[in-house]
């Protein structure tokens, strides 16, 4: 059994870029928590039926993964920036040393959502050998809407290297981002449900399978 850890800029990020990764995990027995790093108020201007329809969403979300654990720091999204990057990392730090995970799933480190690049940055300051021995692996995925938006700069695109089969898993990763309908769009909507099987696709024909997830590898250690 492994110690998973799947870090959300936003909830549906981690459905989006790793959600049949994750069932295949708990189906295998492994230990996953889920970390959201921000939230929805009505003082940042969105209505208290949103707010409270956010909350049931992620928990509904949270029982259909089974999570063994979800936290949530509760900043404001779309407000993440370098003056809270410190402040960020020591709040992750300290989940991180509670639980000890081996394996680490962040999102790409270029998405074009700022939100995603200040969590990306944050994540990889608390995966340090010398002070997180535990970390064995650690893995960018691509969020539709974010990753495919960003500039195509030959230092900082996504490269997936690293594949998991999710055949068997896809229509149960879709029916958990329904979930998050208001998130949802008609195609050529990025995030629309024919565009989350498209992806899917083509990755799994990259690898001979019918349906993968596709991920950056950033490291492995074997130990």
């Amino acid at each position: 059994m492994s110690k998973i850890i799947i870090i959300s800029a936003h909830p549906d990020d981690e459905t989006l870029g790793a959600g049949g990764t994750i069932l295949k995990h708990k189906k295998n027995g492994d230990e996953v928590h889920w970390l959201i790093v921000t939230d929805i108020f009505e003082s940042e201007g969105f209505s208290n039926e949103r707010v409270l329809s956010r909350k049931q969403e992620i928990e509904n979300v949270s029982k259909l993964y089974s999570f063994n654990n979800v936290y949530n720091l509760g900043y404001p999204t779309m407000k993440l920036n370098d003056t809270i990057l410190f402040e960020l990392v020591n709040k992750i730090s300290r989940i991180f040393q509670e639980l000890e995970p081996e394996t680490i799933y962040v999102m790409n480190r270029s998405d074009a959502h700022s939100d995603h690049r200040i969590v990306f940055d944050a994540v990889m300051s608390c995966t340090k050998s010398f002070r997180y021995p535990y970390v064995k692996k650690v893995l960018m995925y691509e969020c539709l809407s974010e990753t495919e938006f960003a500039p195509i700069l030959p230092e900082r695109v996504f490269q997936p290297n690293y594949f998991v089969d999710i055949s068997d898993f896809l229509n149960n990763k879709i029916e958990i981002m329904k979930i998050f309908d208001s998130e949802l769009g008609e195609h050529p909507f990025p995030r629309s449900i024919k565009n989350i099987e498209a992806l899917a696709t083509y990755r799994g024909a990259t690898i001979g399978v019918n349906h993968a997830e596709a991920f950056q590898l950033i490291k492995y250690i074997d130990k």
